[in-house]
């Protein structure tokens, strides 16, 4: 690759590594808050916080790096022809290809941690995810419940206990029920333990009264009880069968699912649409790569603007993203709408390569540039004019 490629590499990877951990720590911030609940109502550990949250984070790598890697490839070919060195290389006889090899280094790497994150990384983290959210769910009453303390064990259901006994006895209940629209179970027990058997987990209370209060009735009724036993079997995973959904499937289980797959059944359009996805992730790179270069490239002093460029490879980039979730979307009800993917994507490459080829120069004409300045001065004088008169 020679010393001027490994400089190249060098700074393109910095970049996209520097790009990459930025933007998906900003999003993966976004994306914990909302699960702090754990911490607050569900009195978890901040690392049990962060490694359930943390889960996610293979997921947005696979949004996030071919973004992060157009960037970084924009930063550095903007950085050369900024201190002129791609004016020098190119007087120096440097043909395009030999400029353009670091960079598709770069892609190439980033091509296959995409495919590695979207064949297996991604949908086991999203599996270990669904496994320790069901395993928080399921320690809730027996572990988590605090004494003194409302705890919200599901949607609509609540559950306070007054003590906690060194043997496990549970004094002082109160389940609240508001699942049902129809009707609210409020169940008040002097005494309670966990049992576990081969039928599932239950919650056995003792002496104490249910009441059921019916949207339509003015009163509630109430029920007397010795003994009365709740089942959290619903709540515990161990006892119920995983359902994957479409996103927590692996590669090879998209490419040949299975026929009784209840899943499969329902949503087929799902699995089609998924599996091309996690095909075409690792080609959105390259495309980005030709389009950025194709647009940034080319030699240019620095008396040229580059913001043309520079806006031209924002709307490409996010025009061709923005059509292939569109086409991936619609193609779950009429598959042939996939292919729009796979055309897009071969017309970019294709066009591109056959401009750097030729070493076309793509800027917008004269014209427009003269308008677009002569705007940008005048709204300049503008603000100067209302910032002296404010003064």
């Amino acid at each position: 690759m020679g010393s001027i490629g490994v400089y190249i590499f060098r700074t393109t990877f910095g970049a996209f590594l520097l790009v990459l951990i930025s933007l998906t720590s900003v999003i993966w911030i976004t994306q914990a808050l909302r699960d702090v609940d754990l911490m607050t109502n569900r009195g978890q550990s901040v690392f049990v916080f962060v490694g359930i949250t943390s889960l996610i984070i293979p997921h947005l790598v696979l949004i996030i790096a071919p973004v992060a890697l157009v960037m970084a490839i924009a930063h550095t070919l903007n950085r050369l022809a900024t201190d002129s060195e791609i004016i020098v290389m190119n007087a120096a006889g440097m043909p395009p290809w030999r400029l353009f090899r670091p960079f598709l280094a770069v892609t190439i790497v980033g091509a296959l941690v995409i495919t590695c994150i979207g064949a297996y990384v991604a949908p086991e983290g999203l599996r270990m995810l669904r496994r320790w959210l069901t395993e928080v769910r399921t320690d809730l009453i027996t572990n988590i419940v605090q004494p003194g303390r409302f705890t919200s064990i599901d949607r609509g259901l609540s559950f306070f206990i007054r003590e906690r006994q060194p043997n496990g006895l549970l004094v002082g209940i109160l389940l609240d029920d508001r699942r049902d629209e129809k009707e609210r179970v409020t169940i008040l027990a002097e005494q309670g333990e966990i049992v576990k058997n081969s039928a599932g987990s239950f919650i056995l209370f003792e002496t104490g009264s249910i009441q059921r209060h019916e949207s339509k009735q003015p009163d509630p009724s109430i029920v007397q009880f010795d003994r009365y036993a709740f089942d959290l079997s619903q709540f515990a995973g161990d006892s119920q069968v995983t359902h994957y959904s479409v996103r927590e499937r692996y590669l090879w289980e998209l490419f040949r699912p299975d026929p009784n797959d209840a899943l499969f059944k329902l949503v087929p359009g799902q699995f089609r649409s998924e599996l091309h996805d996690r095909i075409l992730g690792p080609i959105y790179p390259f495309a980005f790569l030709v389009l950025a270069y194709t647009f940034l490239g080319a030699p240019s002093t620095t008396r040229q603007s580059r913001i043309w460029s520079i806006v031209t490879l924002t709307v490409g980039v996010v025009s061709l993203r923005l059509m292939g979730f569109i086409s991936s979307i619609v193609g779950q009800s009429a598959p042939l709408l996939i292919a729009v993917q796979y055309l897009l994507l071969a017309t970019t490459i294709g066009v591109c390569l056959f401009a750097i080829s030729r070493g076309m120069i793509i800027e917008p004409p004269a014209s427009l540039t003269n308008r677009v300045n002569a705007l940008i001065g005048y709204v300049k004088r503008r603000a100067l004019a209302m910032t002296g008169a404010a003064r």
